[in-house]
């Protein structure tokens, strides 16, 4: 069911293949970091090796040689993190996504990500259904990121694999108001409390995850339970969406009880929170589902936000991976705008596209001479892999994202 246009058309679908500018700043970040490696706060983050299989294929003999290098010290140190079964904050979802892409480098990681696969196969019992928690849904750290994890690096696994996630996934979206990703768990949290009592819309921790990980599913199983959940929580999203006074179209971080108030100027526009990551959510649900209305409202949002993008208002920030990572900074927004410029069709999102690739290749070099932690989400791992990636390289690593 996952159709993919020609990448070639047009200028629209997919530019040149990866300059030497972008390949030579991976692989020498690449070596820099096997020769001393700088962790994140969990070393099984599958940052290093999700670049290292995207630089290599660019790379020619001796970039191979690099990349292999980096994920064979990163395969020494994989699998150290809290151990809980997540996608990222040193899950195993995050680890079992490095070992198999990893193992396109160093065959033997293969067999690793078997056992790892087999494992988190069985990991989607124990998880509330009510007065949830990030970890009983989201993508970072929950069923809807394991279920993403799963399908990435190739065609994704068959359905008895991630059957588990994705019923646990489509349970929690049994009505039409989603009160099963009401959370519960945050009432004296000192940062989510904000969250508390409300659904939450973004792509990492909210309903935005949970569609594009319905999604991916829908593609490999055209199972009508998930048909019906994805069209509910597609639903919620479409209707809670409002227009700024900048002029974008966007939703609140978490939605309010009640009709949603009109949306303010909000400045974080990412692939966390804001339009990004929500509207492409959005756009791949509807064209999975043959939903031309809401896809019509998601392409038109995107549109207002690549119409209006403007680095000094969105991208803030004291760190590297504010300003440039892919959760908060622009090669998230670059990655979303790539894909849909791919998929869409969208010539504004080509035009961002292009923009926000030469922003990040304009300051990466000193950005990487920083004490940048290693990361997909936060790190310069991610940044350099949404620039490959935009710039013609593989993309089988994006479900990681939410994206394809």
């Amino acid at each position: 069911m996952d159709t993919r246009p020609d990448d070639r058309r047009a200028g629209v679908d997919g530019p040149a293949p990866a300059p030497d500018r972008a390949t030579g700043l991976a692989l020498a970040h690449l070596e820099r970091w096997a020769g001393a490696p700088r962790h994140g706060p969990h070393a099984c983050d599958p940052g290093v090796p999700v670049l290292a299989y995207l630089a290599a294929t660019a790379g020619g003999r001796e970039g191979a040689a690099t990349a292999a290098r980096a994920v064979a010290v990163w395969a020494g140190t994989a699998g150290r993190g809290p151990g809980h079964p997540g996608l990222y904050d040193g899950g195993l979802a995050g680890t079992f996504t490095g070992l198999r892409l990893g193992a396109r480098l160093h065959p033997a990681l293969d067999r690793a990500a078997g056992r790892l696969r087999d494992h988190l196969a069985g990991a989607a019992s124990g998880l509330r259904r009510t007065d949830v928690a990030f970890p009983d849904y989201d993508l970072i750290t929950g069923p809807a990121g394991i279920l993403l994890a799963l399908c990435a690096g190739g065609d994704g696994p068959d359905h008895g694999r991630f059957q588990g996630h994705a019923e646990h996934v489509t349970a929690l979206c049994d009505h039409d108001d989603l009160p099963r990703l009401r959370t519960g768990q945050y009432a004296d949290h000192p940062h989510l409390s904000w969250t508390n009592g409300r659904v939450n819309t973004g792509m990492g921790h909210g309903v935005a995850g949970v569609v594009a990980a319905l999604t991916a599913a829908f593609r490999r199983t055209g199972d009508p339970g998930t048909a019906r959940a994805l069209r509910r929580a597609t639903d919620w999203l479409a209707a809670r969406s409002r227009t700024d006074p900048r002029g974008i179209r966007t939703w609140p971080a978490a939605a309010p009880d009640g009709a949603p108030s009109p949306a303010v100027a909000a400045p974080r526009h990412a692939w966390c929170y804001g339009t990004p990551g929500i509207a492409w959510a959005l756009w791949d649900a509807a064209d999975a589902l043959g939903d031309r209305h809401t896809a019509g409202l998601a392409r038109e949002a995107f549109g207002t936000l690549a119409e209006r993008y403007d680095e000094d208002v969105h991208l803030f920030g004291d760190t590297p991976g504010d300003l440039l990572g892919l959760c908060h900074g622009a090669a998230g927004v670059l990655a979303v705008a790539d894909a849909f410029a791919r998929h869409a069709r969208m010539p504004a999102a080509a035009a961002l596209r292009d923009r926000l690739a030469a922003h990040l290749e304009g300051r990466l070099p000193d950005a990487l001479r920083t004490a940048w932690p290693s990361g997909l989400l936060t790190g310069p791992e991610g940044a350099l892999s949404a620039l490959l990636t935009a710039r013609g390289a593989d993309r089988d690593w994006l479900p990681c994202l939410g994206l394809r």
